[in-house]
């Protein structure tokens, strides 16, 4: 026998038994989107390396260990799987000229692409659903993109979610941060690990974001990027944090909360739980006014995030959130010589009134088929035999419930299996 080929690893198969799950989130995702007045864009899971190393940054985890990146043999472009929807977005705005009719509010959904250990809760293959709101400035903005978030937990039935919030700055806070803070861990060398060592010129500000036992009591010594803000970005973070307490949305300033993206900028939060483990970030996001700019555009002001559907679906399943599997109306079951032209009439008229019909396939009696009804979870099952046929009616049973099979015309028989 040829050998079994299996998924690559951390690429896994979502099955018919919990797909439900996702359809459920996906329907809910998109009512909750056109209730705040954001539209759908879909942009190529493959795109120009380039992109990626210019936006997320050459020196970040992601662009130097993570990205999926082969030749195009064709043309010898450099082609990379999406790493995250951010910079795909944006590309897609500029290249379609988007913005020319004015502030734009967006969101996608769909796969990414990193090549990391798989664990609970981080896979190689990931889904993401993000949200972009650019050509806005004002901290308003960042507060509805927070509001939406709570909303939405609620709506999926989700509870205990923490909320942090920080602030980086801008280029120049964030240069002058930079500077103290490698003069601090140069200090402490000798005690550094070695991906803190690795990052410490290229881009200190991730050591802020280890979760290495022992450079806890490091980390928490260091200078403070809180300390260093200039003077609209602190006003830009106070306003903020003012909206929040208006609205009555919790929060935590979290002053070691850093980005692994470089583009960010100001306002940074992820919503986060004790309940996946490691994997405790749930969503995340912020500004990142320069991106646009970078990428070849005008200065474009800009905030969005990012939330991983996996982590979401298993923080559902662990807050008890029931979503029940649809199941048919009807299993039709057919038997008889006379019976094969009436049966795909009556199954037709079933689904053309909208009624969810199995048609038995493959043969067998009676009650094998009626074993398969069961199973099948239907509602009522449907029985056509040559008396049936000939007589141009159906016998409906139902399989749920203590009621007596009755036998009835097709008009007649609607009316009964939608209950009306």
């Amino acid at each position: 026998m040829a050998r079994i080929i299996q998924a690559v690893r951390g690429m896994n198969d979502v099955l018919p038994d919990q797909e439900h799950i996702w359809e459920f989130f996906e329907q809910t995702i998109r009512e909750w989107m056109v209730a705040y007045g954001y539209r759908n864009i879909r942009m190529p899971i493959v795109e120009h390396t380039d992109l990626f190393v210019r936006s997320i940054g050459a020196v970040t985890d992601i662009v130097e260990k993570e990205m999926y990146t082969f030749l195009d043999h064709l043309n010898g472009d450099s082609l990379t799987l999406r790493p995250e929807g951010t910079a795909s977005c944006v590309r897609a705005v500029l290249e379609h000229n988007l913005l020319y009719t004015g502030p734009q509010r967006l969101y996608y959904s769909g796969p990414m692409f990193r090549h990391e250990r798989p664990q609970k809760g981080r896979y190689r293959q990931f889904h993401q659903v993000g949200v972009e709101a650019l050509g806005y400035a004002g901290p308003d903005i960042d507060v509805e993109l927070i509001i939406m978030c709570a909303g939405l937990w609620k709506k999926l039935g989700i509870s205990n979610l923490r909320l942090e919030i920080s602030t980086l700055g801008n280029v120049e806070s964030r240069t002058l941060h930079r500077s103290r803070l490698i003069g601090y861990l140069e200090k402490h060398l000798g005690k550094l690990d070695k991906d803190t060592r690795r990052r410490l010129y290229s881009n200190p500000l991730r050591v802020l974001d280890s979760k290495n036992p022992e450079m806890q009591k490091i980390i928490s010594d260091a200078p403070g990027l809180l300390e260093n803000l200039d003077e609209g970005s602190l006003r830009h973070f106070e306003k903020l944090q003012h909206m929040l307490l208006d609205q009555e949305i919790s929060f935590e300033i979290n002053p070691r909360l850093v980005r692994g993206l470089d583009y960010y900028n100001r306002t940074v939060f992820e919503w986060v739980t004790d309940k996946l483990g490691a994997q405790g970030t749930v969503c995340a996001g912020g500004r990142y006014d320069g991106l646009v700019e970078k990428i070849g555009g005008k200065p474009t002001p800009a905030c969005g995030f990012a939330m991983g559907v996996e982590r979401l679906l298993a923080l559902m399943v662990e807050c008890g959130k029931e979503i029940p599997n649809p199941v048919p109306d009807v299993y039709v079951i057919h038997q008889g010589e006379a019976t094969d032209g009436f049966t795909w009439k009556t199954v037709g008229h079933l689904r053309d009134q909208g009624i969810n019909a199995i048609l038995h396939c493959g043969g067998g009696g009676f009650k094998v088929q009626m074993r398969k009804a069961d199973s099948s979870g239907a509602r009522f099952a449907v029985i056509i035999g040559d008396d049936e046929a000939q007589a141009g009616v159906i016998s409906v049973k139902p399989l749920r419930e203590k009621e007596k099979q009755v036998k009835v015309g097709l008009e007649e028989a609607v009316g009964l299996l939608k209950g009306i």
